[in-house]
């Protein structure tokens, strides 16, 4: 079937924490973009390396709905009860005319949930979905999402680059703080929408 995929297993890489857990493939054709960089990904130096390269490639239900979660992506929150990780990442791929949906300005009034900050070569970061958020993870936990660009290359390699730093991360304070230092407008955003929406970091 030119729309599946077998790697719909688990990966753990390393042993102890902190515990981080990567996924892709999170519905429709997302994993064509974005599976095979969780399937090149080396396992971490230190701490616990969990992948999920393959969620779901069946219909596009967004992350946004708890039904998501207790649907398509029930694999997520098993995985998520069962290791108890300090890092999740949901690696997204997007296509370009879809661009203003995700980072524009009005996205919290329009879909109830803050913009993704853009980083470089069409890369965005954001957080995960509130409903998964709140429910499955305590404050002190990072919880990012990354969209990289459909049928970009350059796009593809630094998200590659992000990846290779994120698996080593040890805290979500440590995230902050490389932020500031590399991508500090971007950092100042996601910290006031974080507390703007979430109240406190």
């Amino acid at each position: 079937m030119p729309n599946s995929h077998p790697d719909a297993g688990i990966r753990i890489y390393g042993s102890g924490k902190p515990v981080r857990l990567f996924v892709a493939g999170l519905h429709g054709n997302e994993w064509k973009d974005t599976t095979e960089l969780l399937e090149n990904i080396k396992p971490p130096k230190t701490g616990t390396l969990a992948l999920i390269p393959v969620v779901n490639c069946g219909k596009y239900v967004s992350t946004l709905t708890s039904g998501y979660y207790t649907g398509p992506g029930k694999k997520i929150l098993k995985a998520i009860e069962e290791l108890k990780p300090e890092i999740y990442l949901e690696l997204h791929s997007y296509s370009s005319q879809n661009l203003e949906k995700l980072a524009g300005k009005n996205r919290l009034e329009l879909i109830g949930v803050p913009a993704y900050s853009i980083l470089k070569d069409g890369v965005l970061l954001g957080s995960v979905s509130p409903w998964i958020r709140r429910k499955y993870f305590p404050k002190e936990a990072l919880c990012l999402s990354l969209e990289l660009q459909k049928g970009s290359i350059e796009s593809k390699k630094f998200t590659a680059r992000m990846l290779e730093i994120l698996k080593e991360i040890q805290s979500r304070d440590e995230f902050i703080e490389f932020m500031k230092k590399e991508f500090p407008a971007q950092a100042k955003k996601a910290i006031e929408d974080y507390r703007q929406f979430y109240g406190e970091i």
